[in-house]
């Protein structure tokens, strides 16, 4: 008799723990992903929100200090430092694999993505980034290809999986038969902010640009911000989706503004990722059974706030500046980001050329003469910088500010990942890339 009673009670708790785990499964998951940002980019998003604003900032007001907090590695399955894809794919699938691959594992062979198992349980899909919508991330948690290069085959199987919501820039690799298939599939074709803020369609195709959408510094008014995106998305996504819904939405500015060692247009794109997702929370207020995760999948850049001296004729203590507002209120008067300057010098820049531009658009700053040299001979500061004008640029800003840059690539710092609502706890702790696939299939239903 006391063995039957022990059985049943095992039984009976296994039932309660299949209920909780089914109480803590969500409806719906929005990913919210800044391509390029670590928990240095996050910490300089909230201080220079606070700062120069006078604004919360969500990502660590609400979503960090609220919810569960956990940290990612990001290294690839053959290289310490990884890239967008492999990262993405370990992120998406929960299997290491090498640099610029796609959903596929080091052997080259297809593993289930992200959106894969979504789909399999009945969720909409919804693909939403401020790059390329083939690029390596979006691309990552969806389709396959063994090179990220691959942009017409990522396109052509876009159209196989017909994701509800397929939104960015791109518009270079979709053909008038990508076009008219898209549309035969019943999806409203947008091109511009006004024509998005205007769709009712519960499919969308949105290209917003022939390549990479601009930097929010250098935003112009017919494309739609990032936080239109999300809007919009969630405006398509929600309705009509009884087993709810899936959305990966990334910014991938931070990353490129990484590269360039832009810190005033990342600074910019934070704020901006920040605004989309003050979107999802009134969303998610709306719709208690949605799960928000905020992650990044590398950090890019090696920033690094600090202090420095002002100039070199002494290294006393007296001749240091500490990076404080008065700093991040000249970084706020720069009104170009270094793409932008660098189209407007053209390949050759004149010396007078870049004066007017530097008095135009960067008030305040003064470049010193190693720098202009390195910028009108377009040459590289170190080997491990690789836009000689941007990253000029870089260091110019760099120490007037005490804002800084280690490199032009990626770099190994470990991702927070934050997350609120349903399911949210299983993030805790520190974890490799790999385990974030893990839970999020769970999540998704797959067990």
């Amino acid at each position: 008799m006391l063995s039957r009673s022990r059985s049943l009670f095992a039984g009976l708790l296994l039932a309660l723990w299949a209920l909780a785990a089914i109480a803590q499964q969500p409806k719906n998951i929005i990913v919210l992903y800044a391509d390029g940002v670590a928990a240095t980019q996050w910490e300089f998003g909230r201080y220079s929100s606070r700062a120069l604003r006078n604004a919360d900032f969500a990502v660590t007001d609400v979503v960090f200090n609220k919810g569960s907090l956990g940290i990612l590695t990001t290294h690839a399955h053959e290289a310490f430092a990884t890239d967008s894809a492999a990262a993405g794919s370990a992120m998406s699938t929960g299997v290491k694999t090498t640099v610029g691959a796609i959903g596929v594992g080091p052997d080259g062979k297809p593993v289930r993505t992200a959106v894969e198992v979504a789909r399999a349980h009945g969720k909409r899909i919804g693909l939403v980034t401020t790059a390329e919508v083939y690029d390596a991330s979006p691309a990552a948690f969806s389709v396959h290809a063994r090179n990220r290069g691959e942009s017409g085959t990522i396109v052509d199987q876009y159209l196989a999986l017909e994701p509800d919501v397929l939104l960015g820039g791109g518009a270079d690799k979709f053909t008038p038969k990508h076009l008219e298939a898209f549309r035969a599939k019943g999806y409203a074709l947008v091109r511009n902010a006004q024509e998005l803020k205007a769709a009712s369609s519960a499919r969308l195709l949105g290209l917003f640009s022939d390549d990479a959408m601009d930097y929010a510094i250098d935003r112009p008014a017919d494309q739609p911000s990032f936080a239109d995106m999300m809007r919009a998305s969630l405006q398509a996504l929600a309705p009509n989706s009884p087993q709810g819904f899936f959305l990966f939405i990334e910014n991938e500015n931070p990353d490129t503004a990484g590269h360039r060692n832009d810190a005033a247009a990342l600074m910019r794109d934070l704020w901006a990722f920040d605004e989309a997702l003050q979107v999802a929370l009134e969303f998610q207020r709306r719709s208690p059974d949605t799960l928000i995760i905020v992650t990044g999948d590398h950090e890019t850049g090696g920033l690094s706030v600090t202090y420095a001296l002002k100039d070199l004729t002494s290294t006393s203590s007296k001749n240091r500046f500490y990076a404080g507002d008065s700093h991040l209120k000249l970084l706020n008067g720069i009104s170009m980001s270094f793409d932008k300057a660098l189209e407007s010098l053209g390949k050759k820049p004149s010396a007078e050329a870049l004066d007017k531009l530097l008095a135009a658009h960067f008030p305040g700053f003064k470049l010193d003469p190693d720098l202009r040299d390195s910028i009108l001979k377009n040459q590289v500061l170190e080997r491990n910088f690789s836009y000689p004008v941007q990253n000029g640029l870089g260091r110019m800003v760099s120490r007037q500010t005490g804002v800084y840059w280690g490199t032009s690539g990626h770099t190994t710092e470990p991702v927070v990942v934050g997350a609120l609502g349903p399911g949210a706890e299983r993030f805790r702790g520190y974890h490799d890339n790999t385990d974030f696939a893990k839970i999020l299939h769970a999540l998704l239903g797959q067990h």
